[in-house]
This record gives C-alpha cells, structure tokens and sequence, in this order.
C-alpha cells in the first residue's frame, strides 16, 4: 500500500459514524476557506467529476453539514458552504483525528517531523496554485 492509502485508512477509521473520508475533505474545504464554493469548483479541488460532487453534496446536505443554495446571479449554478452543524462534524472530526496524527508524529519524533512541515506547506501552496480558481 502507498502512504496516502495507509494514511487514509487510518484516518477514515477514526472519523465518527456515519462520517466518510470525502464528506471530512469537503466539509474541511469549505470550514478553512469560509467562503461558498460552487459544485464544479469542489469538484476540481479533488479532481473528482461534478457528478461524484453532486452525490457528495447531496449526502453532506441531507446530513445537515452543508447548505445549497442557487446562485442569484447565475440560475444554472448553486452555491455551496458549510452549516453550523457542519462545522462541528469538522471539528469532531479533527478532534478524533488529532490523537492518530499526534501518536504517529511521536513514533517518528517530533525532531524528524518539524522539519518536514514547512516543506509540506509549501508543497500544498504551490499546487493549490495550480488549481484553477473560476468556474
């Protein structure tokens, strides 16, 4: 297995019930931006087609953790954001989480895992640039 697979596993594990790994990615998504996405552009976020999207949303919508709306400028478009509930799936996720992450940094040690930081934000910077940014 590659390390994202393991890493995903492992983190798909911890999520609470009824929570999958693609529903934390969106809901995380739109709690760190704060702004309103629309399907297409979530869907080029994670390279998925807009019909894997649609059924994502629908899922996080029917769970509550996300409102859509249509976009009052463009009727052909909807608008996506995080709900308050959403919010705080997010945040009992990352709570769940944090304790894999934090006793896998302490396996490697933090010594080895500090250094590596900075070069994993800079590589998440550089390709969300990368990523176009209108519809």
């Amino acid at each position: 297995m590659t390390i994202d697979q393991l890493a995903r596993n492992s983190i798909a594990r911890a999520l609470p019930k009824g929570m999958e790994l693609s529903h934390f990615s969106v809901l995380n998504l739109l709690a760190h931006t704060g702004d309103e996405r629309t399907p297409g552009q979530l869907a080029r976020s994670f390279h998925l087609t807009r019909g894997a999207m649609t059924n994502t949303l629908s899922r996080l919508e029917w769970a509550g953790w996300v409102h859509v709306r249509p976009d009052w400028d463009d009727a052909r478009k909807k608008r996506v954001s995080i709900s308050p509930a959403g919010r705080r799936a997010r945040d009992d996720a990352l709570a769940a989480i944090a304790p894999l992450i934090a006793e896998v940094a302490g396996r490697i040690g933090a010594e080895r895992v500090r250094p590596l930081l900075p070069v994993l934000r800079e590589l998440r910077l550089q390709l969300a640039e990368s990523e176009p940014r209108d519809e």
